[in-house]
């Protein structure tokens, strides 16, 4: 369970809680209204949407400029900016109902979303020893899932019971996010880090097994969120309460299970526990591929985001590899090599879904083959395996 002890007192626990739960708030606010709000305020077609999902996806891409912004900015300042840059997204997305005023607003919020989601990895791995980190990830995660399903419930009552409309509601969470974030910045101390972070991009040898495996890992995330929703839809008619319900009951199983999740990598280890998440996740595709129920397909809709929550262990093994002077420089940079597949995958893979559904996801099992492959040569107890020679 969730340590209450840590939740209460201003520890960089505390801190990391509490910006996890505006990120989720405030993230998950936006993206529950999104689809609605483009076609019925904003008048968005098929190409608009695909335009302002490859927009949202820019900022993460960019995610290794990061760096350079801490030349001036510490970590944690950093953090409290990127959180009010989400929120003020989000609070004006509901004021500017047109196709370029949802653009303007998205990559605003983007931009915060994804430094804070940067920097937030960073700091993790820094402010949490080795031993303790998988399961203050896991709790940690559990406190996002907690966020985002009263978010999901708060928009219900909103629009069922006092039909608040869009503006409203995006304002309404917008503001409370910036709220929650001007008591951070005004209650909370800067915490020690125990390392001086590199204020320069870093690549090294040493950790190309890391950039790899993040790669395949954008890739795969990158085909559940496009296209295994969309197959709910298109394949099996599901309507907007049903998938909401889906996201609703992921959020539930997370609150219980990603605590687990992190004591079980600290009990068996980072190796053992991605081959267990890659090998279901082959099982999980080659299941899309082939299913013709509707509930055996929302059940393996559960469990690909259930396994998601075992990627812990690729943040805890770079932890354990890294130097810690690294860590926030390689931050960005992994955030990077994971939204590459980002730019690619929806637009290209859109084209093979027209003329196979099967094959997307034939080919994410492909790609979790290629990543339990590739981590049987993770290993916390020697020096890293070097895949590419780099610096």
């Amino acid at each position: 369970m969730i340590q209450t002890r840590d939740s209460l007192a201003p520890s960089p626990f505390s801190f990391l809680a509490l910006a996890t739960i505006v990120m989720a708030m405030t993230f998950s606010a936006w993206n529950a209204l999104l689809n609605n709000f483009a076609v019925e305020q904003a008048a968005f077609n098929g190409a608009h949407i695909g335009m302002l999902q490859s927009l949202r996806e820019v900022p993460g891409f960019l995610a290794f400029t990061a760096v350079f912004i801490l030349l001036v900015l510490k970590e944690q300042s950093f953090a409290l900016i990127s959180l009010c840059l989400l929120c003020i997204g989000v609070t004006l997305t509901g004021f500017f109902p047109t196709v370029y005023g949802l653009y303007a607003t998205t990559v605003l919020m983007s931009v915060g979303f994804h430094y804070f989601e940067t920097l937030n990895q960073s700091l993790s791995l820094q402010w949490f020893n080795k031993e303790e980190a998988p399961e203050k990830l896991g709790q940690l995660m559990s406190i996002k899932s907690i966020a985002s399903l009263l978010t999901f419930a708060l928009i219900w009552i909103a629009f069922t019971w006092f039909n608040l409309g869009y503006v409203w509601t995006y304002a309404i969470f917008g503001i409370a996010g910036m709220l929650l974030t001007t008591y951070m910045a005004l209650s909370y101390p800067q915490f020690t880090q125990h390392a001086t972070q590199h204020k320069k991009l870093i690549l090294r040898k040493k950790y190309s097994l890391y950039y790899v495996l993040t790669f395949f890992s954008g890739a795969r995330r990158q085909i559940f969120m496009v296209f295994a929703g969309f197959l709910m839809v298109e394949k099996f008619g599901f309507d907007v309460a049903q998938i909401t319900a889906l996201y609703m009951l992921n959020h539930v199983i997370n609150i219980f299970v990603a605590p687990r999740i992190g004591k079980m990598i600290s009990r068996i280890g980072e190796r053992k526990t991605l081959s267990i998440e890659y090998i279901g996740l082959i099982l999980v595709f080659v299941g899309y591929a082939l299913v013709e129920s509707p509930v055996f397909a929302a059940a393996l809709y559960l469990i690909d985001h259930l396994f998601f929550a075992m990627a812990i262990a690729l943040k805890t093994y770079f932890q354990k590899i890294a130097q810690p002077e690294d860590i926030a420089a390689t931050a960005g940079v992994s955030f990077t090599i994971n939204h590459i597949a980002a730019v690619v995958i929806p637009a290209s893979f859109g084209i093979v879904w027209l003329y196979d559904q099967s094959l997307v996801f034939y080919f994410g099992a492909a790609l979790a083959l290629c990543s339990l492959l590739l981590s049987q040569f993770v290993s916390t107890d020697k020096q890293p395996v070097e895949l590419v020679k780099g610096v």
